[in-house]
């Protein structure tokens, strides 16, 4: 997890009506990749961008985008997503059962795959999947809305799956995702995050 700390932009807090231009703003504005925040209203009681909704803003950058997928069941949906123009499709430790094949899957569709930890989840609960995935995101807000306060009580999870992560013979990303602003970016990175998703504070 070397080099320097990313923002990654989500576009959930963005203009609605204008998606393709918000992310044409965005690579203009040298974002390193777009976060599409995807809800079902089951697993969360938000309900947000479909394959299609994404597929129609593909056109608009080049720059990767990625599907971080607050849904149940995941394995069902995960190959629109894919074919929508993901490249990185984040699947929810608690969202499905059998999570190594969901991953693995994730892979056989052409992207790389990443798993996220709610904040009631512990690091441990990824440790029989590290293997499989480029990312590891820890959810520093309950997963659903945005703008959220920071839960700085997370930052001892993201320590602790950073030190897992150093335990690995390649380099895989640890994203924090949640109340992301300039008075919170420091104790995240110090914790060992090198990917920071910034929603609402970067559209204020």
């Amino acid at each position: 997890m070397a080099g320097p700390v990313r923002i990654v932009p989500s576009v959930l807090p963005a203009d609605q009506s204008r998606l393709g231009e918000e992310v044409e703003a965005l690579e203009a504005a040298g974002a390193d990749r777009i976060q599409w925040d995807v809800m079902d209203g089951h697993f969360v009681p938000n309900l947000t961008f479909g394959p299609d909704v994404i597929a129609a803003a593909r056109p608009h950058a080049a720059l990767p985008f990625e599907a971080h997928l607050m849904v149940e069941g995941p394995e069902a949906l995960l190959p629109r997503y894919v074919e929508a123009g993901c490249e990185i499709v984040i699947l929810h430790a608690e969202s499905t059962t059998n999570l190594h094949r969901a991953l693995a899957s994730v892979r056989e569709a052409g992207a790389r795959p990443a798993v996220a930890l709610s904040p009631a989840t512990p690091a441990t609960a990824v440790a029989h999947v590290l293997d499989l995935v480029d990312l590891v995101l820890v959810m520093t807000v309950n997963p659903g809305f945005g703008g959220q306060d920071y839960l700085a009580s997370m930052e001892a999870k993201v320590a602790e799956v950073a030190a897992m992560l150093g335990r690995l013979d390649r380099e895989v990303d640890l994203e924090v995702d949640g109340g992301i602003a300039p008075a919170t970016v420091a104790g995240a990175a110090a914790a060992g995050a090198n990917v920071l998703v910034a929603g609402s504070a970067l559209w204020r």
